[in-house]
């Protein structure tokens, strides 16, 4: 498979060290100083596009990929909350292909059906309220994570009495953050911060230090006890080799995509 890398930080290198690895050819690498090769006939050679950038570029680099007739596996996060409709609407009504996830790992797939499974539990179980803490390194700008936001919203969808998410405390300056607009505020009396036993919003506390790969912690806490499931990654191999899974899904398949294609387990 030939495989056009977009964004060559970090993230990017252990892709292409994880594709090679598997046999597949790296046709094109693009970066912040080399955007004009989105026309050059080695990108449009590819069958997939990888892309791991930032909040402020994912958009155009899927726009730019799109034109050039090449299919995109995007894991930049903080900036689908803005565009979701418009990207499923260019894969259904305009034939294009993206591979969308806030989280590529197969630990937090397995995770995500860990944390659903759990919800379901304690949606009957009121004495339990739930919060979530994540931990990222310094140089991640968006907040809460987008693996925060789709463990919560799955929360949301399946605990009766948790009606919205907040973020509890932001890691750096607002202006910063890409953090998503249109965020439910806290119900009225509810103050950020505020832990209320009954309170309708689901917390989210988020924690930006050192080179941390990842930490996402879901706690259930009551007066009797406290339960906590939490996934640690320990480095960024695992994000990687999961974002070369989805290139491979991606080349043969179409639409607009997901980890729960990648892995049907997550239907369930």
């Amino acid at each position: 498979m030939k495989i056009a890398l977009i964004g060559y930080g970090k993230m990017g290198k252990e892709i292409e060290r994880i594709a090679r690895s598997r046999g597949h050819e790296i046709t094109c690498i693009i970066d912040m100083d080399n955007r004009q090769d989105f026309q050059s006939p080695a990108f449009r050679d590819a069958d997939v596009a990888i892309e791991f950038t930032n909040p402020t570029s994912a958009y155009d680099n899927c726009l730019q990929a799109f034109e050039a007739g090449v299919k995109v596996v995007s894991g930049s996060t903080g900036w689908m909350e803005q565009h979701d409709h418009e990207m499923r609407r260019l894969c259904t009504e305009q034939g294009h292909t993206l591979f969308w996830s806030s989280n590529f790992s197969l630990g937090v797939a397995i995770f995500s059906a860990v944390n659903r499974y759990l919800a379901r539990i304690m949606d009957n179980f009121p004495a339990y309220d739930v919060s979530m803490t994540e931990t990222h390194h310094i140089h991640k700008l968006d907040a809460p994570s987008g693996t925060a936001i789709t463990l919560a919203e799955d929360i949301i969808h399946t605990i009766d009495r948790k009606k919205v998410w907040k973020l509890a405390e932001a890691p750096l300056p607002a202006r910063e953050l890409a953090c998503p607009s249109g965020v439910s505020p806290l119900p009225t009396g509810e103050e950020p911060g505020e832990r209320l036993q009954g309170s309708t919003a689901l917390l989210i506390t988020s924690v930006r230090k050192g080179e941390v790969p990842g930490i996402h912690s879901i706690r259930y806490d009551s007066e009797a006890d406290s339960i906590t499931i939490t996934h640690d990654a320990k480095n960024r191999s695992g994000f990687a080799l999961g974002a070369v899974l989805a290139a491979e899904y991606t080349a043969t398949h179409t639409g607009y995509l997901g980890m729960s294609d990648l892995f049907p387990f997550l239907h369930e």
